[in-house]
C-alpha cells in the first residue's frame, strides 16, 4: 500500500526545541538575576522537569494553554505570582527561546527530496498560535498544506481521534499517512495503533523500544532515513527498523 502523504511533529522532529530550550532559558536566567548558588545544569534540568509535568497536564485536559505556562512559571520559581506577573516572566524568557530558534539541518534535505512525491502536514501537541508563527518564522510554513494543534483540536497525541484528524484534513485514509515524531509513544506507537505508518525519529538512540516490532514504529537516527522507509512501507511482514 502506497504511503501518499506525511504528517509531521515540530519540537525536536524537525525543529531543534530542546536547544533552544536550554539556551533561551540559561540566557534567561542570567539576564534575570536568578542563577545563584545553584548550577546552570541543574536549573535547567529542573525548568525541563517542571515543563514536562505541566505539559502532561495539559495533554490530559487539566489545565489549558495558557494555565500550563503560568503553572511553570509558579512553579519552577517556587513563587505565588499572579496571572499578570507569571505571564511576564514568560514573555521575557519567550524573547531569549526564540532568539534561538532553528531546524535540524537534516529537515531541508529531506523535505526537498519529498516535495513532488508527497503531500506534507503537521500535527503538534502544542497551539496553532505558537507553531503557526515558529514555522514562518524557520521558514517552512508553506511546505505543509495542513498544521493542526492539540490546543485547538481539543484532543491529544497520542490519542488516535488527533492523529485521525491530520489524515481527514489531508482527505486521506491513516494506511496511506505516515507520521514523523520523536516521542517513542505518543508520537511512534500513538501513530502506530492509530493504523498510520509510524516513524519514530531517535535522534540521540537513548531511548529503549517496547512492544512488537511488526506493528510498532520504524526507528530511524537521521530524516535522511525516511525516504526510504516511506518507499518500502514494512508494516504487513517485512522487517522493521524498530529496537
Amino acid at each position: 500500500m502506497s504511503i501518499d502523504a506525511v504528517v509531521w511533529d515540530i519540537d525536536d522532529t524537525i525543529f531543534d526545541y530542546t536547544a533552544a530550550d536550554r539556551a533561551g532559558m540559561r540566557n534567561h536566567l542570567a539576564a534575570e538575576g536568578l542563577l545563584g548558588d545553584a548550577s546552570v545544569e541543574q536549573a535547567l534540568a529542573r525548568w525541563r522537569e517542571v515543563t514536562d509535568a505541566q505539559w502532561a497536564r495539559f495533554s490530559a485536559g487539566e489545565t489549558d494553554w495558557q494555565g500550563q505556562r503560568r503553572e511553570r512559571v509558579r512553579v519552577f520559581l517556587g513563587e505565588s505570582l499572579s496571572d499578570t506577573e507569571a505571564d511576564a516572566w514568560f514573555d521575557r524568557y519567550i524573547t531569549h527561546y526564540e532568539s534561538a530558534w532553528t531546524l535540524f539541518p537534516d529537515v531541508l534535505p529531506v523535505l526537498d527530496d519529498l516535495v513532488t512525491s508527497h503531500r506534507h502536514a503537521v500535527l503538534s501537541n502544542s497551539s496553532l498560535l505558537v507553531q503557526d508563527r515558529k514555522l514562518r518564522v524557520l521558514g517552512v510554513h508553506d511546505r505543509f498544506e495542513a498544521i493542526l494543534c492539540a490546543a485547538e483540536l481539543g484532543v491529544s497525541k497520542p490519542a488516535a481521534a488527533a492523529f485521525h484528524a491530520a489524515c481527514e484534513a489531508l482527505d486521506l485514509p491513516p494506511h496511506r499517512v505516515a507520521y514523523v515524531g520523536d516521542h517513542p509513544e505518543i508520537d511512534g506507537r500513538g501513530a502506530a495503533e492509530a493504523g498510520l505508518l509510524s516513524v519514530w525519529i531517535d535522534r540521540d538512540g537513548t531511548h529503549t523500544a517496547v512492544g512488537d516490532p511488526r506493528t510498532g514504529p520504524h526507528r530511524i537516527v537521521s530524516l535522511a532515513e525516511l525516504p526510504a522507509v516511506l518507499r518500502v512501507d514494512t508494516r504487513f511482514g517485512a522487517p522493521s527498523t524498530f529496537r
